[in-house]
Order: C-alpha cells, then structure tokens, then sequence
C-alpha cells in the first residue's frame, strides 16, 4: 500500500482561489494526457504519487480524456480506490463535461441534461460521492447561459460537486455567466484556460481582466505550449517527438524555423536568469497575480520534480518581462 511522504507539504505552496475559502498548489497536475487505456498504469501510479509526495492537490480530468473517452476517469478511479482514496479529504479532484462524449443529441456541449448525465457518470468511473470542482468545459453557442449555469448551481445543491468552475470562456460571456451563478448563490470559483507565453488568447479576448475584476481564480493549461516552452525542441524535431507519432495537438508545421528562433531566444533568457526554459515559462505566468495554478502534463515522474521547481523561480525584472513580450509577439 502507498503511504503519502511525510514533508509532503513542507515545499509547496498555494494560492487562494480568488476570494473563495479554497487553496490551490500552484503546480497541479492534469491528466489529459498519460492517462487513457493506451497509458502503462503502473506509470500513473508513480505520476500520482510523486505528484502528492511533493505537495501537489489537485488532480484534473475531464469526462473524455482518455483515451478512450472516460479511460482517465477510470484508471484514475482504480488509483483512488486503491492507493490514494485514504487521502481523498487531502486531494482537490475536478471534472469538467462540455465535449462529445457519448451518440445522439444529449451527450455534448451545455444542456442540463448532458451536464447532470455526464457528471453521474463520471463519479461512477471514478468511485466517487462527489468532486471538488465541476467545470462546465466549453460555452455553448445554443443552449441559454441560463440552463446551463442553472444545472451547474444543482449539481452542487445535490452534493456531487463542492465547488463550479468554467472552462474556454471568454471575458464577456463569464461575466454574464458570473451574475447568473452570483444570483443562485452557487460558489463559482474559477476559471480554465490555456496560457502560456506563446499563447496569449486570455489576454486578448478579455478573460484575464475579467477574472481579477470578479475576483475569482484562474488555473491555466498548456502552460508548456505542448512542449514547445522546454529544451525538447532547441535542435529541431526528435524523432521519438509526440508530434511524430501524435500529431493530434501539437504540428509539425507549428515548429517552424521563426518558432525555433523564438525557443532559442527565450531559453537563452532562462539560462541568464539560471533556470531551465520550463521553469522560466511556468514561473512566468504564475507571476500573473491573476494565475492561481498552472496544470502540467507529465509523462516521466523526473517531469513533476523539475516543474515543481518553477515555485521557486526568481523574480522577473521589467526588462526581461519586456524581452520576453518582444520575442514571443513578434
């Protein structure tokens, strides 16, 4: 049987979740990846274990990572049940539902039926009562903000999630979603997106500013850009490179030669600040007052260890946070 490290919460640190009463590490770890039926279990059992031994709390999966859809959900379920489930009040387990998940017109996107529906279903993969954050994962172009945020509010009133979360809003729509959820009296509590120095997508479409006006948190993923913010890709495209035999999230094309230059111009910033690329990259946004966590994805347990460094990644100076701008905007 697992026994969680003793000094597990003697480096870590968190961050309050907005204004709410809910802390966060500020590395959490996402199961997006590594985690489906194709995954070696015995090597997620070592990804959550080094992942809590070094004081991380927050576990995130969505109802269709896999995969197959649900796979993660499910090998996550078996590593609760038998090794970390002992620690279940120590651990922040979220889910989201918002993607196609099962055949015919209710098994995607924002309707209180699919929502409440896949929730259910999730809790069964997992073996669990309840989970800590439920997001709804994408808007709903549709559905009435009005059912959709109504379901979210029910879903806690009937115990199976403590806390809401929204996932790929823009600033816009999450205020209007915010108000609805503020008059339900449903704790909202953060948002997910993707953000990354390469990515500045929150910045432009008004989610970053909304989210400090609204006081609520902010966790982002793809901090990595897909690998791209590490020293994987200095010297071109390895051969054993997901993007050779995945190719699903991140191109070929993507890297080409002015992205290389960028990668190289930044890794030699994080070299004069004595850090690796990654590390500067996840320290980076969580030097954003409005970055409650980042979400890594890990395949090796060495990964965990190194990002988990990025908590203690040296302050920036205007220079470089505007070096940094000139590089990756241009």
């Amino acid at each position: 049987m697992y026994t969680a490290a003793k000094e597990r919460y003697t480096t870590m640190e968190y961050n309050r979740c907005g204004d709410s009463g809910l802390m966060l590490p500020k590395v959490s770890l996402g199961l997006w990846h590594n985690f489906g039926d194709t995954a070696n279990f015995e090597n997620m059992r070592k990804l959550c274990f080094t992942a809590f031994d070094n004081g991380i709390t927050q576990f995130d999966l969505a109802n269709n990572y896999g995969p197959q859809p649900g796979s993660a959900e499910k090998n996550f379920g078996r590593i609760l049940k038998e090794d970390l489930g002992a620690y279940r009040d120590e651990l922040i387990i979220t889910t989201k539902a918002g993607y196609d998940m099962w055949e015919g017109p209710y098994g995607n996107w924002g309707s209180r039926k699919y929502l409440i529906a896949s929730l259910d279903q999730s809790l069964k993969r997992m073996g669990l009562e309840y989970v800590d954050i439920f997001y709804h994962h994408r808007m709903d172009p549709d559905t009435p903000l009005e059912e959709t945020m109504g379901a979210l509010a029910s879903i806690v009133q009937s115990g199976k999630a403590i806390y809401i979360g929204l996932s790929n809003y823009d600033g816009e729509t999450l205020k209007k979603a915010a108000a609805i959820l503020k008059e339900l009296h449903c704790p909202f509590v953060i948002n997910q997106n993707r953000y990354s120095i390469f990515d500045r997508s929150v910045e432009e479409n008004g989610l970053k500013e909304a989210t400090g006006e609204l006081h609520k948190g902010l966790i982002t993923f793809s901090p990595l850009a897909q690998g791209q913010l590490t020293d994987r890709y200095l010297n071109g495209i390895p051969e054993d490179s997901r993007i050779r035999t995945d190719g699903r999230f991140l191109k070929e094309s993507s890297l080409d030669e002015h992205r290389l230059n960028q990668i190289r111009k930044l890794n030699d910033l994080a070299m004069q600040r004595g850090e690796k690329l990654a590390d500067m990259a996840l320290g980076w946004l969580l030097h954003h007052k409005e970055v409650t966590s980042v979400l890594i994805g890990a395949s090796k347990t060495q990964q965990i260890l190194d990002n988990v460094k990025a908590i203690s990644c040296a302050p920036f100076t205007d220079e470089e946070l505007k070096l940094i701008d000139e590089i990756s905007k241009n």
